[in-house]
């Protein structure tokens, strides 16, 4: 099993896209980045902690490729917006991939090279060294799922998996 940490602005939206892929096995939304310890949602959305919103994301190699992780993480959100996802907007929300070995952070440049090709605008992505990852609240886990009437939920998130279904149906669930 691989296990990569990504951040690209509101966990909930990428939570809820890589839940739905084959060989997927777990998700957690959590928070990265930053310098303070055991942070709280409220104390990340104030911006002032360092940490990213993030979901680290556990999937079987030998079912889907990790450039498909990947490129998907391009995708599903707007690298050249820097500290920002629409509305969403503070550090909290940046674009960022967080490794854990060199292989990580060579297989995280490329598909940023890769990504390049899709956007006018340069990316904003940042590729750094994972250090502590901390879960995100029980409320925050599979959002999506436990809230798919909320305004949010079929306003953005909803949107993006239509996006990324289209772009990768051989790759998602069929139920």
């Amino acid at each position: 099993m691989t296990t990569y940490v990504v951040a690209g602005g509101c966990f909930w939206c990428l939570d809820a896209v890589y839940r739905r892929l084959k060989g997927v096995s777990k998700v957690v939304s959590g928070y990265t980045g930053g310098a303070s310890i055991n942070p709280t949602y409220e104390e990340v959305s104030t911006g002032e902690t360092g940490h990213a919103e993030a979901v680290k994301i556990t999937f079987d190699e030998s079912i889907i490729p990790s450039d498909v992780i990947l490129d998907l993480f391009f995708l599903i959100h707007d690298p050249t917006t820097l500290n920002r996802q629409g509305a969403d907007v503070g550090t909290q929300y940046r674009s960022a991939m967080y490794y854990s070995e060199d292989t990580q952070r060579a297989a995280f440049e490329a598909a940023a090279e890769r990504a390049k090709k899709h956007w006018i605008d340069p990316l904003t992505t940042e590729v750094n060294k994972l250090g502590v990852f901390y879960p995100a609240e029980a409320y925050h886990q599979d959002y999506f799922n436990k809230h798919p009437g909320s305004g949010y939920c079929s306003i953005v998130i909803a949107p993006k998996i239509v996006k990324a279904r289209s772009a990768y149906t051989t790759w998602f669930k069929t139920a």
